[in-house]
């Protein structure tokens, strides 16, 4: 048994950064035991570990990256760690919004998990194709407010590990990759506004957000985005803010079969859009002005929420996200 393996199992005490070298090294030159990467994948999923082993896999797969763009100004990458009640692509609606009224937004993620549809999913049924390199990403910034970054951001270790588990895949024991999703893509914005679905994670995510600029998102219904109708914890660095049913002149009415999914009839696409136009439960409307009001105040395009809800408001009631979708589905060149 390996020194890491042995460790995860035992836990034995945080793995250190050397350790994980060590075995991505191993990993790209396919010197690792029979069943290694799987029972590695599998210690990590069943038991997230200690916030110093986090932070070492973070770590190490950082060392390994090609150097990241200087960092765009004013821009902020809301993204969740997926997890909790199912609901429609509330984060993506939500980033479509606050494109819209302004905000500088580049949006990483991922097919479904713990979901049918995950962001990149919904992304190629709205017929919006994602960027392909940083410097697509900044033409997109520059053109619409907002760039949806491909799987280049993310780690090639990744990939690797993916097809070391085969015939398994991350959907049977990825769950730890899942919920480190949003600290392992590597994107220079200038905040993260991470969603938590799962109580536990906030202490580990808490210090690793100590020395990144990273806002953290919770709620007791244990979805990874904001809800109009119950409250909701914002941690910005050394605060917390509340905000729940009656702020910023939200209704507070709704329940999660506001929130529901596209059924299985259905068509994804038009039941987002739909949502974006303001057709549909005014939770879920609510709700969506609500993370995009997040996203404007984590970037910096607004200091009050109130402002920034309202413009959200203003942006689904003049249609102002649904022409986003249409120039982007025209104007943002299809991947080859």
């Amino acid at each position: 048994m390996s020194d890491l393996l042995q460790t995860l199992v035992q836990r034995a005490g945080p793995v250190d950064r050397p350790t994980w070298a060590d075995f991505w090294d191993r990993l790209h030159e396919r010197r690792l035991r029979g069943g290694e990467a799987l029972a590695v994948l599998a210690s990590l999923s069943t038991r997230t570990p200690d916030p110093a082993t986090v932070a070492s896999f973070l770590g190490s797969l950082a060392d390994r990256a090609q150097p990241l763009p200087a960092t765009w100004p004013g821009t902020v990458n809301p993204v969740g760690t997926g997890g909790g009640p199912a609901t429609f692509n509330l984060t993506t609606a939500a980033v479509l919004v606050a494109a819209a009224t302004g905000v500088r937004i580049v949006k990483t993620g991922s097919r479904g998990y713990s979901s049918r549809y995950g962001s990149i999913d919904i992304l190629e049924r709205l017929g919006i194709p994602t960027a392909r390199s940083y410097a697509e990403c900044e033409d997109h910034l520059d053109r619409f407010n907002v760039a949806f970054a491909g799987g280049f951001v993310y780690p090639v270790e990744l990939t690797e590990l993916a097809r070391a588990v085969l015939p398994y895949g991350f959907k049977q024991v990825g769950r730890f990759v899942n919920l480190l999703g949003p600290f392992l893509a590597a994107v220079p914005a200038q905040r993260r506004l991470v969603g938590v679905s799962d109580r536990e994670l906030l202490a580990p995510f808490g210090e690793l957000a100590i020395d990144r600029p990273v806002w953290l998102v919770h709620n007791p219904l244990g979805i990874d985005e904001l809800v109009s109708f119950t409250e909701n914890t914002v941690r910005t660095g050394g605060a917390e803010l509340t905000i729940g049913p009656g702020a910023l002149g939200l209704t507070g009415r709704g329940t999660l079969a506001d929130l529901r999914p596209a059924g299985a009839d259905e068509d994804p696409a038009g039941h987002l859009l739909a949502l974006l136009g303001g057709r549909g439960p005014e939770a879920a409307v609510e709700s969506i002005c609500l993370n995009a009001a997040a996203a404007a105040v984590a970037s910096g395009l607004h200091a009050d929420w109130a402002q920034a809800y309202g413009a959200a408001r203003e942006a689904v009631a003049a249609g102002a996200a649904l022409d986003l979708v249409e120039r982007l589905r025209r104007e943002v060149p299809a991947g080859v």
